[in-house]
């Protein structure tokens, strides 16, 4: 099968996955999106075969895939939105937690009288979603109106101060309502420390559970490998042109056309933080070439990233290979370096 492909060591990777969830208590695989390049059903199936009774996806239409193959409780981590007739429809469904990130949304479900399955989200520094510590008293006179499964605490990636703020916000939970703590983006053993350090008087330690995706799922990057196939080559000669914008084309050489495309994610990566001058210079300097046309593909060819012709399409792409170098052959498998959490494979190939 031509296109783009991920090719798996079915056997390393689910060492991987064992491994993690091992060193994890309480984990909470989450599956979610693209199913981080796997699909969301083979993620569900994994996580039947890791033995969790508990994952969690992004929104509520994600809950019927992972259905299929998931018998236990599934978290939705997007909050509830009260306009959406099938978040309603699921937080009747026993087997579903409902997030909830909002107070007059929290005022609506506990006036139902059926009590459903929530988990309140506490605002962190990353400010996207969560209620005020300031605001955790209102909670409090809510939380006999549904079934409290704890609080939601999504900490921020950056590492300074992460402990600390953890161990504010889940004290603040705590002391409004007992329950377990989830946490997003904190290690093990600072989950386990906090847990113990948040204990009650009887010398127990607090509740908690994992959030886990890219770590698990993307953890083991010699695991796997992505690939695209050759579909054609031309030859070319400097001042010709191609492609559908009718480029230019800088040199003599070879175009060699490649599976994937925007419909795959390729051209279409998630933005990156620049954090230093030297990161800055680089993303503008790239920035700067792909409004020439001049964007460096992420397809490698004789051991070289290749650059574009033009910007990709739906389903292809050109990118040039100079004269004076060997150009694969049609049917050929060159590697393509992939976000997974942004691309569409067309095949898993296991190994």
């Amino acid at each position: 099968m031509s296109g783009v492909t991920l090719r798996l060591d079915g056997e390393r990777w689910r060492e991987h996955l064992h491994t993690v969830a091992g060193a994890t208590p309480g984990i909470v695989p989450v599956i979610k999106g693209n199913g981080y390049g796997f699909g969301l059903q083979q993620l569900a199936e994994e996580s039947t075969k890791l033995g969790a009774d508990t994952i969690a996806v992004g929104i509520p239409s994600e809950v019927a895939v992972v259905r299929e193959a998931f018998p236990g409780d599934v978290v939705i981590l997007n909050p509830w939105d009260a306009s959406s007739d099938l978040a309603r429809e699921l937080t009747s469904d026993p087997s579903v937690i409902t997030t909830v990130s909002r107070l007059q949304d929290l005022e609506l479900l506990a006036a139902r009288g059926d009590r459903p399955r929530v988990l309140v989200e506490v605002l962190t520094p990353m400010r996207r979603h969560g209620i005020r510590t300031d605001d955790l008293g209102r909670v409090a006179t809510l939380l006999p109106g549904v079934g409290f499964e704890g609080w939601t605490i999504h900490l921020p990636l950056h590492t300074d101060g992460r402990y600390a703020e953890a161990e504010r916000l889940g004290y603040a939970a705590l002391v409004t309502a007992p329950g377990a703590l989830w946490f997003s983006h904190l290690p093990s053993e600072e989950t386990v420390a906090l847990a113990r350090q948040l204990g009650g008087a009887d010398g127990q330690p607090v509740p908690v559970r994992q959030r886990v995706g890219t770590r698990l799922w993307l953890g083991d990057k010699t695991s796997r490998s992505t690939t695209a196939t050759v579909l054609d080559v031309h030859q070319i000669k400097r001042g010709e042109r191609a492609g559908y914008r009718q480029r230019v084309c800088p040199a003599d050489g070879w175009i060699v056309v490649v599976a994937g495309g925007t419909s795959h994610g390729i051209g279409m990566e998630a933005p990156t933080s620049a954090k230093t001058m030297r990161h800055r210079a680089i993303a503008f300097a790239t920035g700067s070439l792909a409004a020439a046309g001049l964007a460096l593909s992420p397809y490698t060819i004789n051991g070289k990233k290749r650059w574009f012709l033009e910007p990709p399409h739906m389903q292809s792409s050109q990118v040039f290979v100079p004269r004076k170098e060997k150009p694969p052959q049609i049917g050929d498998e060159i590697p393509v370096e992939l976000r997974l959490t942004t691309a569409t494979v067309d095949c898993v190939a296991w190994s």
